[in-house]
């Protein structure tokens, strides 16, 4: 099991399930309280739709098919191999001899850019298109995320509202004690399912959608950086070290690792 999501899903109920068992309170509670649903679920809903437009809306199944198939992007240690050899191309043969490998390029982004600079556009103009691209992705990004902040923030309010409806109601049972003791504790089943659908679903869902928007900004300005520099025209070793800032020590060590390992083959060849 690869995606952090299910894992957690998993981890999640499991927690709630066995600390109910530990604590003797009856899992039949959880089950038999549909007022508790209507009123998170239900709730939360109605919340989240008085507080964005419905364009917005319309993203969250593709934002749900997000968080349970992350979107494979290319590593970036493969992007500064792609760089290193278009470098060395454009500095035999210019930069029109990288034409010809535009269609090869799958990364929409990156394709839209190389296609720019062949096309000699001032590196000014290249610039800011790039980062204006980056600035728009990043807004639909955050609308996308505080969608589901926002209903974390919601669900536990909601949670309190059921137990405040629950305890009215158990009020109707003065006199029968067990079935008021019986009442309370259903009256907070809401409360719980507020706390565990905010905290335990919705906001790290968010948490999850800025951590995946932040890690492809990152990979289209390293992308950025490596255009300019190939129509600035500079070596492939100056390449090479301007894109490893944007590796973590680790993976600059495995790079070295590796073209060492790829300098030793050629020179045994």
């Amino acid at each position: 099991m690869k995606n952090s999501t299910l894992i957690g899903l998993l981890l999640g109920f499991a927690s709630l399930i066995i600390g109910m068992i530990l604590k003797g309170a009856p899992l039949g509670s959880l089950i038999s309280n549909p007022a508790a649903y209507v009123i998170i679920i239900a709730g939360t809903i109605a919340s989240v739709c008085m507080a964005f437009p419905m364009r917005d809306l319309a993203k969250v199944p593709k934002l749900f098919k997000l968080i349970f198939s992350e979107p494979k992007l290319i590593s970036r240690q493969e992007v500064i191999g792609m760089f290193v050899e278009w470098a060395s191309i454009t500095r035999r043969e210019g930069l029109l001899a990288l034409e010809a490998r535009v269609e090869e390029i799958e990364d929409p982004f990156l394709k839209s850019g190389m296609r720019m600079i062949i096309d000699g556009n001032d590196q000014d103009f290249v610039h800011d298109v790039l980062l204006e691209d980056i600035a728009a992705t990043e807004d639909r990004h955050k609308s996308g995320a505080l969608i589901f902040s926002q209903a974390g923030m919601y669900a536990p309010t909601l949670g309190v509202l059921g137990a405040v409806v629950g305890l009215i109601a158990a009020l109707g049972h003065l006199e029968d004690m067990g079935e008021l003791a019986h009442a309370v504790a259903g009256a907070f089943v809401a409360t719980v399912l507020g706390i565990f659908t905010g905290y335990v679903l919705w906001h790290p869902i968010a948490n999850k959608l800025k951590r995946m928007s932040k890690r492809e900004v990152q990979l289209k300005l390293m992308m950025v950086e490596g255009l300019l520099s190939i129509q600035s025209g500079v070596s492939t070793t100056a390449i090479q070290q301007k894109l490893s800032v944007f590796l973590t020590p680790t993976e600059r060590k495995e790079m070295a690792e590796k073209g060492d390992s790829d300098r030793e083959q050629k020179a045994s060849a």
